[in-house]
């Protein structure tokens, strides 16, 4: 970023190599849909270069990167929410329960699923499972979605996201532990995640 401010057109491309594909994984998921997705990938680089005299070497490129498209993704769900309660069908979702549960989590959600084995039956399964997944993050409350794809999908540490997001690491360890509880809660009728691993977190 810094050879980019400095007037390096190549160090861009390489940024937008770099980061494309999980930002886009990120976007996707966040919102839904491809063509959003897409949409609000082009926006977010569209504000890097716009705003990358505003970029400081001090601070991580990623996390700010981040800290963009997720404000666009924000951005993205209130002009939502606008157009749905015009129409008069706005589902209404809980907001979820911020308590003094803050410590780490130990492990993501993906390493609390049970080994899958191959074969058609299996790959049905996991068909299922995905679009089971899908939906149990759609239904997550904003701030907890949000925090969870920045954890599994990007991978930042808690630190990162809390800045990103503009709250407390504790604030956002805890979302991510309701995170964790609603979307096994969800998919534990499919047998896949171990509620009883639950009891141990």
């Amino acid at each position: 970023m810094t050879a980019y401010q400095d007037g390096d057109r190549a160090a861009f491309a390489l940024l937008v190599e770099r980061h494309e594909k999980p930002l886009w994984n990120f976007l996707k998921r966040f919102v839904g849909d491809d063509a959003s997705a897409e949409d609000l990938l082009q926006e977010t680089f569209a504000r890097v270069v716009k705003s990358s005299a505003e970029w400081q070497p001090e601070a991580k490129f990623s996390t700010w990167l981040y800290t963009i498209a997720r404000n666009l993704c924000v951005d993205h769900a209130r002009r939502g929410r606008h157009r749905r309660a015009t129409s008069l069908d706005a589902p209404t979702r809980g907001t979820g329960n911020q308590s003094s549960r803050d410590s780490e989590p130990e492990r993501g959600l993906h390493e609390a699923l049970a080994d899958r084995g191959a074969g058609v039956e299996r790959q049905a399964m996991d068909r299922e499972f995905a679009l089971q997944l899908e939906a149990a993050l759609t239904a997550l409350p904003e701030a907890q979605r949000e925090v969870f794809l920045m954890r599994e999908q990007l991978g930042l540490p808690f630190a990162e996201i809390a800045q990103a997001v503009g709250t407390s690491e504790a604030t956002v360890k805890s979302r991510m532990r309701y995170a964790l509880e609603a979307l096994r809660d969800a998919l534990s009728a499919l047998h896949q995640v171990d509620p009883g691993q639950q009891a141990s977190r």
